[in-house]
């Protein structure tokens, strides 16, 4: 008889290593949702006790205490406290605390307490407090807290055996004791929360020595990366760094990506009867999603720092250099995170503002989200810049294509704090952000086998996103561009007597004075599915006009047909331009209604003509053809 399904849930504060430990017990048994009703990501797996007890885990947003003061913290209450819809109480309730620093851990864990749920604690990264001195009483920790406490290494191959012996005990216990613990939990005042305070260090007090002379090296590295100005120097080199990164690593693997698309769509055309079957196929389906697939390394390298960096312990560092310049801007310490979170998606970014306690700056966070550089403008980005900058390198080290993707991103980060200020200006002038305080992890080596889950997890969302949106797409603009067909004896490409080209002749008219064509405008309107969108468009549209060897050399039929005024102003378009409807149905959801979600379409929509209009008429001025 199988064993029924038994849930537990992980809590804890920030950068205590819960996911670390989530991913070391469930591996890739594990799917990432949302929670019903919100979007606070949901991250849940799966994994079998020794004594063969089938587990279902879920990992809960972190968080310093049980009060709900933001969307965050209120999920992981909810959740612990049964009140979440659609979720199942916990079994087993697992408190993740950082070895090397347990004081708000064990604040957390005394509230925990009066909820009635079986609780443990777990002492994350233990060698790394033994490795710097600090020496735990874990019999007495357990005496004084009244809770089962169990080390643990996340990191390390059998690191969890202890806590997973434990967890079979534990359970087995609670199933005797159904019922027994009541749930006395209830908010706590101020001087309820300094009380508790008071007795956590009490207890750590007690069973915890610390070394006489502590671990330096989280300090002298603090002293160069913390610094007024050589820390701002350090962040942007390790911006500049990561950008330049996603052409010069990411090009072998694009090249061999790419390479295989045009083999697949020259085995379709050999082998295929020339028709529409053989159109759709190789213009429709593998030039269309083939463009977007081929970026994936880009994605992959772009996720992969962010990771890292955050694994290493240095995006808090990040967050509290950026705290004056965002203060300037009218943003609260807080909304750095969220918003280098939107360098790789503004959904997960504009989810992320949930941790920001005041309305006001979150939805100031929100509005200017989408405005920083996500990951879905890169293959646009790549497929312009190389086509019409050249691969040269400056004083011997910096790759020119990377430096103008360094001046792109630099220009929506610029354009996001310049919103941010005007709607301080105008909309909250009377209203100053709360002071911005931030516990500060200690520096530790990045987990590979978390950063490898974390890139595949993402990696495979994009592909899913290719599989699915962009794929339906591309069917959509290959009928659009295929029919109806062209009469028998008509000149010219096919394609301009297709769907696609009146819906683009249609709208030239109004795109026209920022030097977009016809073909351009075709590619929009689907972009506003997903902004990748466009590149595969634009591959369907030139590919059925000029045939297979537009589809093959998309970027070079581009700089043959376009000026460089218009890709320059196409660019400038992408740094604004709302192309996302995913993006602006999770505005919507996190501000409560269709207004805010109006007013981000339309003020970025605006941006986007004004700037593509200012650009294009310059770089003519200019003499830039």
């Amino acid at each position: 008889m199988e064993s029924p399904l038994l849930h537990l849930a992980l809590v804890g504060t920030p950068n205590s290593g819960k996911t670390s430990l989530f991913n070391a017990l469930t591996g890739s048994r594990q799917k990432v949702a949302n929670y019903p009703g919100v979007t606070v990501e949901r991250k849940e797996g799966a994994f079998v006790t020794p004594q063969g007890r089938q587990i279902s885990l879920v990992d809960l947003p972190g968080t310093y205490s049980l009060r709900g003061r933001s969307p965050d913290e209120e999920i992981t209450r909810d959740f612990v406290l049964g009140r979440a819809t659609g979720e199942v109480l916990p079994d087993l309730v697992l408190c993740v605390a950082d070895s090397t620093n347990l004081r708000l851990t064990i604040r957390l864990l005394l509230e925990l307490k009066s909820t009635g749920r079986p609780l443990a604690l777990v002492l994350n990264m233990f060698d790394i407090a033994k490795r710097r001195g600090v020496t735990v009483d874990v019999a007495g920790l357990s005496q004084a807290l009244g809770v089962p406490v169990v080390t643990s290494i996340a990191v390390r191959k059998g690191g969890t055996d202890d806590l997973l012996r434990l967890t079979d005990q534990l359970l087995a216990q609670a199933a005797d004791a159904a019922g027994d613990r009541a749930n006395t939990w209830r908010p706590l005042t101020v001087p309820e929360l300094r009380a508790t305070q008071r007795e956590a260090d009490r207890i750590i007090a007690a069973t915890v020595s610390l070394p006489e002379r502590p671990d330096t090296w989280t300090a002298r590295i603090d002293s160069v990366a913390l610094h007024p100005v050589g820390g701002l120097l350090v962040l942007l080199v390790i911006l500049f760094v990561m950008f330049q990164a996603v052409f010069a690593w990411a090009q072998p693997l694009m090249q061999v990506l790419s390479a295989s698309f045009d083999a697949l769509g020259q085995l379709v055309h050999d082998q295929l009867p020339e028709g529409l079957l053989q159109s759709f196929l190789q213009n429709g389906v593998i030039s269309g999603v083939g463009s977007v697939i081929v970026f994936l390394p880009q994605i992959i390298i772009i996720f992969l720092f962010i990771l890292l960096l955050e694994d290493f312990g240095y995006m808090a560092r990040a967050a509290f250099l950026m705290d004056r310049i965002m203060g300037g801007a009218g943003l609260h310490g807080r909304a750095f995170i969220p918003l280098l979170s939107s360098f790789a998606c503004a959904i997960p970014g504009i989810m992320a503002t949930r941790v920001i306690d005041n309305r006001r700056d979150r939805l100031t966070t929100i509005l200017i989200a989408p405005l920083m550089t996500c990951s879905a403008r890169i293959p646009v980005y790549t497929l312009i810049i190389s086509a019409f900058v050249p691969a040269t390198t400056l004083w011997g080290f910096v790759n020119l294509q990377g430096l103008v993707m360094f001046g792109l991103y630099a220009a929506g980060i610029t354009s996001a704090l310049t919103v941010s200020a005007v709607a301080k200006f105008f909309l909250w002038r009377d209203h100053a952000p709360a002071p911005f305080m931030l516990e500060l992890p200690d520096y530790k080596m990045p987990r590979l086998r978390s950063i490898a889950i974390g890139v595949f997890n993402r990696a495979k969302m994009f592909l899913y996103r290719a599989g699915t949106t962009i794929l339906s797409m591309m069917v959509l603009i290959w009928f659009l561009a295929s029919f109806p067909q062209a009469p028998t004896g008509a000149e010219g490409p096919a394609i301009n007597y297709s769907f696609a080209a009146m819906i683009g002749h249609a709208l030239e008219p109004l795109l026209r004075p920022i030097g977009f064509n016809w073909q351009i405008a075709v590619a929009l309107i689907p972009g506003m599915a997903a902004r990748e969108v466009a590149v595969a468009a634009l591959g369907t549209v030139y590919s059925i006009e000029g045939g297979k060897e537009a589809a093959d050399q998309i970027g070079q039929v581009l700089a043959q047909k376009w000026t460089l005024a218009t890709a320059l102003s196409l660019l400038v378009w992408y740094i604004f331009a709302p192309q996302c409807a995913s993006t602006l149905a999770v505005i919507r959801r996190e501000t409560g209604g269709a207004k805010w979600m109006v007013v981000t379409f339309i003020y970025m929509l605006t941006l986007a003509y004004a700037a593509s209009f200012l650009t294009f008429n310059l770089a003519q001025a200019l003499g830039l053809h």
